[in-house]
């Protein structure tokens, strides 16, 4: 069954993490890959693949103040198919803003992203505050990474609590919880209920080891709340949208989870707050 899906987190670049001390310890002990892990993958393959699985865009991470030229090609070969995932190096502060709103400038930029265990910070720390600020003004999401993270490094700075000091200092920025919750997954659970703009995405989170508390909560008051994201290669498109149709979701939550939920929160009008992006 080929179904429509929006995947917001694809690597196309993996060849330049084979020198990262964490990601070997991801392929070899994590993921037992083989020697194809750390393979780039390019833009016609890509959408072979997509539309051969009812994929209809994919993000690709990319650094704004260093961006791979090879990375805003995939954007602009195919138009409508690639948009950008900015992941800023906060220790830079405010030139890292600057380059976040340069990028925007040219490319479709639809989100910022943060990875909290590389710097071993909470997001309630202050360094993150200029990047909430700036996507704020931006009227674009920040999507942060949460619950333990595979490789062995600290995790701690990844549970979702975190994000309740977050949410309440920033109610106009649109939060999205990466990589699933785990083991945290009912305090992030009720916090997506306590704040209207907290949202999670299960990348690099095998589908049919969701927990069945989330479960339940996309079943009920959590229909919107629930978007899928792969994690591809590492996760294959392939398996998560397979596992994904064969959970236990009530008619029409499916649909919101593969596609409707990524679509509104990351496509909806923007309203930037300032210059050019008024």
């Amino acid at each position: 069954m080929t179904v429509k899906a929006i995947d917001p987190w694809v690597n196309v670049s993996m060849g330049a993490m084979a020198d990262a001390p964490f990601m070997q310890k991801v392929k070899e002990e994590y993921f037992k890959a083989g020697d194809d892990f750390f393979r780039d993958i390019e833009a016609d393959e890509l959408i072979a693949r997509m539309d051969g699985l009812g994929v209809e865009k994919a993000f690709l991470t990319i650094d704004p103040q260093r961006p791979e030229q090879r990375v805003l090609d995939f954007t602009t070969k195919y138009p409508g198919r690639f948009y950008l995932a900015a992941q800023p190096r906060l220790k830079k502060g405010m030139r890292a803003m600057w380059a976040l709103e340069d990028l925007a400038r040219d490319y479709p930029l639809v989100m910022a992203r943060v990875t909290p265990f590389e710097i071993d910070l909470p997001p309630s720390d202050p360094i993150y505050y200029p990047l909430y600020a700036k996507c704020v003004e931006m009227d674009i999401p920040v999507g942060v990474n949460t619950g333990l993270p595979g490789p062995p490094v600290a995790g701690e700075c990844q549970n979702p609590m975190y994000l309740d000091r977050v949410c309440l200092h920033f109610p106009e920025l649109k939060l999205i919880m990466q990589h699933g919750a785990d083991p945290w997954w009912d305090i992030a659970i009720r916090l997506m209920i306590k704040y209207r703009n907290l949202y999670m995405m299960t990348s690099a989170y095998s589908p049919r080891y969701l927990p069945e508390s989330l479960l339940h909560y996309m079943n009920t008051r959590g229909k919107h709340k629930i978007m899928f994201a792969s994690d591809h290669p590492v996760l294959s498109m392939d398996r998560c949208l397979a596992e994904a149709q064969a959970l236990e979701l009530r008619p029409g939550v499916l649909e919101k989870y593969l596609h409707d939920n990524a679509y509104a929160v990351l496509f909806s009008e923007r309203k930037p707050r300032y210059g050019e992006f008024r």
